[in-house]
């Protein structure tokens, strides 16, 4: 079994499905806190490390054999407490960060929430160090006005402004969203830059990282 810890419920159907084609007979479990984001919105991602690391513990009780955490704001909470578990716990968007650079070329990142601009810039500056790739540093876009439209439901409003704004850039090598909510908007733009999204590929790697028998 694997667990996925969500910040948003919009993530379920979006995972269930990447299951359903990728993955079949993968039993998944969801743990939805909407809570969590705001919290580390509003105080710092430290500040909900202590419920993290208590969800993860339930989810290994419960048999998980990984946990994937799907919200980038606070992958690198749940990423850092993984040795306390017994059990590989990763963040959704490192097999994409790993691809971003592997791909060469300027980066440009972009975020509908300013919060998770900062991790997803330091997780692609920690795989290019791990990899002794050099080169400009990731630039960062936020897209106006497209947080209001996700938190309002407004979900093809918010992907036709991330859509929108992807469009903008034409100076990157590879065009990186980084939050799994803004997947979808990849198939709504017309640029000729690479767009990465993290959800399938990170479940890809949660399924292969699974503790054996679980």
């Amino acid at each position: 079994m694997l667990a996925l810890l969500h910040t948003s419920p919009v993530h379920v159907p979006v995972f269930d499905a990447l299951r359903d084609r990728d993955h079949p007979g993968v039993t998944l479990r969801h743990l939805v806190r909407e809570d969590l984001l705001a919290r580390a919105v509003a105080e710092g991602p430290d500040a909900v490390a202590p419920e993290v690391a208590r969800l993860i513990a339930g989810a290994v009780a419960d048999g998980a054999g990984a946990v994937l955490c799907t919200c980038s704001t606070i992958g690198a909470v749940a990423e850092a407490g993984a040795g306390d578990h017994g059990i590989p716990v990763l963040r959704v968007d490192r097999p994409m960060a790993a691809a971003a650079v592997a791909a060469g070329g300027p980066i440009v990142v972009v975020a509908a929430l300013r919060d998770t601009l900062e991790p997803t810039v330091a997780l692609i500056r920690a795989e290019a160090a791990a990899r002794n790739r050099s080169g400009p540093a990731p630039r960062t876009l936020l897209v106006a006005g497209a947080w209001d439209r996700f938190r309002a439901g407004d979900r093809d409003g918010y992907l036709d402004l991330v859509a929108a704004a992807v469009d903008t850039v034409s100076d990157a090598g590879v065009i990186v969203l980084a939050q799994a909510s803004m997947a979808d908007a990849a198939d709504r733009t017309s640029t000729a830059v690479p767009v990465l999204s993290s959800p399938r590929t990170g479940l890809r790697a949660a399924v292969v990282a699974r503790a054996p028998g679980r």
